[in-house]
């Protein structure tokens, strides 16, 4: 699955949707950024709830798929610039993490 079938099917909100044709491999959820570098894996969706810049360079180096950020938080505009420019997927949602690593474990698993 794409990371834009997946956000269509799941009702995200894209904030960067830069390689939306992306293949998705599995889900990563947390937020501790030191944490995620060295256990997400390429293609993986990253579940979490921080938004500040490093969590692209966090992203960029894990080389996650997309990152899913929960319960409503957004990305400034700054960031949003940003990922574009790096090719980094970003969408956001209401739904808990919970919620939704659930919801993308039955899609993608």
């Amino acid at each position: 699955m794409t990371v834009s079938e997946l956000a269509l099917k799941m009702n995200l909100t894209p904030l960067s949707l830069p390689d939306g044709d992306r293949e998705i491999n599995g889900c990563y959820a947390g937020d501790l950024l030191s944490w995620v570098m060295g256990r997400a894996r390429a293609d993986n969706l990253w579940f979490t709830i921080m938004n500040n810049i490093n969590v692209l360079a966090v992203a960029s180096l894990a080389d996650v798929a997309a990152v899913i950020l929960a319960e409503g938080v957004m990305l400034g505009d700054k960031e949003i610039e940003a990922a574009k420019a790096k090719g980094i997927n970003v969408l956001t949602s209401e739904k808990s993490t919970f919620t939704l690593c659930y919801e993308a474990g039955k899609l993608v698993l």
